[in-house]
Order: structure tokens, then C-alpha cells, then sequence
């Protein structure tokens, strides 16, 4: 197949390139201009250096389908609302509706676990049909931009995914993330301070996520105009204490986890692990 991919550079876009690569896939991908991937590929993609917003049509013609794979300030601290909207709103649909002017029906969209926000509240497997309720400015806009791009695909009559991820960890990520943070103090051999770690989440490593984008490829169970929601996780519980303790015993750490000299950061739920087994038709 002839992908077109967005976020080429980010966190789980260099990984789905190098599997989509290593698979015999040819990738056309967007990053933006100055930005490198996150990790060595074997090979480089067709890039193209140009903001999301830009103009496309060129490059999504002759492609089989586009994986959306860029978002905007993903990580805290979150920018503004309005800013959020115009890159994770505003540039997808754009990007979404260049795609449909092209000929190109299938569509692959990256979501987040943190659209659901309180609605995920005393759910033991959050259902990828749950409400979103999010209430911060990033989960926010990516909420909305999911309501825009299941509208846009029954107006246009797209194949549509939107594949929804849950809590993602490996190389490549933000260094300021729980998981490279904690590596940091494991191999400089620094005690590492942290919340309680009773929050249970859904752990997947990065390359499993790719993985699964790479097999939802397959459309041949999507219905144009009828788009599906789903999750992308393990559907395994494990509390964030649980999951340093592991890592730190796989690194063999010298230094001491410290639980409980954090606090929690705000809005964050006790409990966010997925239904991996269904799937929602919107």
C-alpha cells in the first residue's frame, strides 16, 4: 500500500513508519520542517516538510489510505484551547477532506484514551462507545476532533478508524514522560520520587501500539459512512507502582523508588484501562 502519514516524527509515528517500512508499505509522510524522528529508521520515508495546515493534494494523490498520526502538545503542559482546536481540529479536517478530493477513502485516525476524561469514572474496561468528558484543553480538542472527523466520514462516505491509545511507553518518548524519567534516575543511579502509584492504567509499549496500527490496514471490515471506534491497549490492569517497580528491577536500579512524595496531577483518574474487545460503530 501507498500511505500517507502524519506526525512522520513524533513519538508513535517513527515507529509505525519503520514497521510500515520493514512490511513492504511505501510511505509518503509529513513532519514538520526541522523536526527528526524520535528514533533511527532503517530507511527514510518520502518526507514532506510542511505544516499540518498545508496543502496536500499532490502528495495524497495515488495513496490507499492516510494514518493521522499528529497532534498538538500531547503532552503536558497542554496548550490553549484555541490552539489545540486549530491544529488537532481544524488541520485534520482539512487534511481529511484533501484526502476525499483525491480519491482516498481509507482513513486511519490516532485518539486518545484521555478524550473520555470523568466519563471514564468507576469503569473497570472503558467501552470505546463511552462518552467523552474530557476537561482539559488537549484531550478537549482531541475529543472534538474525533466528533468532527465521524461526521466528515459520513458526509464524505470514508472508511474511518479512529483508534483510540491508551497509556504508551518506550524508546522515543517525551524525556519528560513517566517512563523515561524513571529510566533516567534507574541508569544514573538516582533515588526517584513519585505519587503513591496507586493509579491503575493500561500500559502498552510503543511498538505494539504501531502494531496494531499497522494491522488496522485492513479495512475490508469498514462500511463507508459507518466509521469505528476502538481502543488501542492491552486490557490489563496494573497500577503505575506496579509498573516502576518492574522497570526498576529490569534496569536494576541502585538508586530508590520514593512512592508518595508527589502529588497526583489534576483531573487524573484512579482507573483508565480499556475494552480492547469491542468496537464502536458511530
Amino acid at each position: 500500500m501507498k500511505l500517507f502519514v502524519t506526525g512522520g516524527t513524533g513519538f508513535v509515528g517513527s515507529h509505525f513508519i519503520q514497521q510500515a517500512l520493514e512490511a513492504g508499505h511505501t510511505v509518503v509522510a509529513q513532519r514538520r520542517p526541522g523536526s527528526r524522528p524520535r528514533l533511527p529508521l532503517s530507511r527514510d520515508p518520502d518526507w514532506v516538510d510542511r505544516p499540518l495546515d498545508g496543502d496536500f493534494h499532490a502528495e495524497l494523490s495515488g495513496c490507499d489510505a492516510v494514518v493521522h498520526l499528529a497532534a498538538h502538545t500531547a503532552n503536558p503542559p497542554y496548550a490553549p484551547l484555541d490552539e489545540c482546536l486549530y491544529w488537532n481540529v481544524f488541520a485534520t479536517t482539512r487534511l481529511l477532506q484533501q484526502a476525499a478530493a483525491r480519491g482516498v477513502r481509507d482513513i486511519l485516525v490516532a485518539g486518545t484514551c484521555f478524550e473520555y476524561g470523568s466519563a471514564a469514572q468507576g469503569q473497570l474496561f472503558v467501552h470505546p462507545g463511552t462518552e467523552a468528558r474530557p476537561e482539559l484543553t488537549y484531550p478537549i480538542s482531541k475529543a472534538a476532533a474525533t466528533t468532527s472527523c465521524l461526521g466528515l466520514a459520513r458526509h464524505l462516505s470514508l472508511r474511518l478508524q479512529v483508534l483510540r491509545i491508551f497509556q504508551v511507553f518506550g524508546e522515543g518518548e517525551a524525556a519528560t514522560r513517566f517512563w523515561p524519567s524513571l529510566r533516567a534516575a534507574a541508569t544514573e543511579g538516582r533515588d526517584f520520587p513519585m505519587s503513591a502509584g496507586l493509579q491503575v492504567r493500561d500500559f502498552i509499549a510503543v511498538e505494539d501500539v504501531a502494531r496494531q496500527f499497522l494491522l488496522a490496514l485492513d479495512f475490508s471490515g469498514v462500511v463507508a459512512c459507518q466509521p469505528h471506534v476502538r481502543n488501542v491497549g492491552t486490557g490489563k490492569a496494573q497500577s503505575l507502582l506496579a509498573f516502576a517497580q518492574h522497570w526498576w528491577a529490569h534496569w536494576q536500579a541502585q538508586g530508590k523508588l520514593l512512592p508518595g512524595e508527589m502529588g497526583l496531577r489534576p483531573g487524573e483518574l484512579p482507573r483508565l484501562v480499556a475494552n480492547v474487545r469491542d468496537i464502536h460503530i458511530a
